[in-house]
């Protein structure tokens, strides 16, 4: 055999090495999240499930059941699932951007942006206290006789806090949404052209919506009720800023990737990313970013269940606000949970241990479950990982 045959045969089963390699780690992968996501949809009748596993840094896709039972259609990668409050970290990254480019500073009042506030308690709350859920005791979703903007700050100019600002956590879509409105105000543009025409193709995102076109309708999954009627969210005030965004689990990975430091982006947007993982608050089991939820790692998986319980979300919860804010950590669970009538989104990453995952289901799910599923298929990846 001569030198360079010998050089070709051994790139060859260097090469074959390798692959053997990679499939093998798919295969355990897979394995283990067969192994949850499985008994996950019998238990709880779940038609379709989207899993997204970052491992070593890099990303898996795992696809299960039916995007549609009539018409029947499979899960595949090309497959949108709404992601409900998980688009809330967008909209976080949106106004730490608009930050980090003089536009607005998270300790402005909103009244800088909304003037028909001025002189009202809500004029006096901070943009740090809307992206932190800290604003004084706003409701859970937006009142269902607000059909407009307008209508939203005549509300906004009559509500009387609950609280001193900064001194309770109430989970809100009317602060982030609003947050939202005011980082679009700031740029001078629409919150929605921003999002599809900015934010995403910035992050790589190329198959992220807030309003699906036509042409990809046909991927978009249908959402399944408790009692298993077809069902989509409708559009409505601050939706789009709120919980909007629907998406494939591939471009959340590549979202995750982001927030891990793990993808090339200009420096400015990967800076605004890593600044959502700001402290801010305790609350509870939890540290409160903007938006993004935190706990030392490792954590025990009954601190991540309060966290993400019902009682986090309906109840009000006292806060000791941090000074000054924790700096962004690495060794962290940082996680969001998302909801709509028909679908459920979970999210965590681990950014020291190069670890993350996405679960989408086309069913409203418990918080419980989706975020067991994930701590028992990440802390098990995370366990091989420091035997190998």
């Amino acid at each position: 055999m001569t030198l360079r045959a010998g050089r070709l045969f051994a790139a060859i089963v260097f090469s074959c090495t390798v692959s053997s390699v990679v499939q093998a780690a798919d295969n355990t992968i897979q394995s283990e999240v067969d192994g949850v996501i499985q008994p996950l949809m019998k238990q709880y009748a779940i038609a379709g499930v989207a899993v997204g596993v970052i491992a070593d840094g890099k990303p898996h896709v795992f696809n299960y059941g039916l995007a549609s039972v009539r018409p029947r259609k499979l899960v595949t990668g090309d497959t949108l699932f709404e992601l409900g409050s998980v688009s809330k970290t967008f909209t976080a990254t949106l106004a730490a951007k608009a930050q980090i480019d003089g536009d607005l500073s998270l300790s402005d009042r909103t009244s800088k942006f909304l003037p028909s506030l001025q002189n009202t308690p809500f004029g006096d709350v901070t943009l740090l206290n809307l992206g932190t859920h800290t604003p004084g005791g706003l409701p859970l979703q937006v009142p269902d006789n607000v059909n407009n903007i307008d209508e939203l700050m005549q509300y906004f100019r009559q509500w009387k806090p609950a609280y001193a600002a900064g001194t309770y956590r109430t989970y809100t879509n009317p602060g982030i949404g609003t947050l939202g409105l005011i980082t679009a105000k700031s740029l001078g543009q629409d919150f929605d052209t921003l999002m599809t025409q900015g934010l995403f193709p910035a992050l790589g995102l190329q198959h992220s919506y807030i309003n699906v076109p036509a042409a990809r309708m046909k991927d978009y999954a249908r959402g399944y009720t408790k009692d298993d009627a077809p069902i989509r969210m409708k559009p409505g005030v601050l939706s789009s800023e709120a919980y909007g965004i629907k998406t494939t689990a591939a471009d959340m990975l590549r979202f995750l990737q982001a927030n891990m430091n793990l993808v090339k982006l200009d420096p400015k947007l990967q800076r605004a990313i890593t600044d959502t993982h700001t402290g801010y608050f305790d609350a509870g089991p939890m540290t409160q970013d903007l938006i993004w939820e935190q706990y030392p790692y490792p954590v025990a998986l009954e601190n991540l269940l309060e966290g993400n319980a019902p009682a986090m979300i309906m109840n009000a919860t006292p806060v000791a606000q941090l000074k000054p804010p924790q700096p962004p950590r690495d060794d962290v669970w940082i996680n969001k949970t998302g909801s709509t009538n028909g679908f459920g989104t979970y999210v965590a990453f681990i950014p020291e241990k190069r670890l993350g995952i996405v679960i989408l289901t086309n069913k409203n799910i418990p918080n419980g479950a989706r975020v067991t599923a994930a701590y028992r298929i990440l802390e098990s990846l995370a366990d091989k990982a420091q035997t190998q």
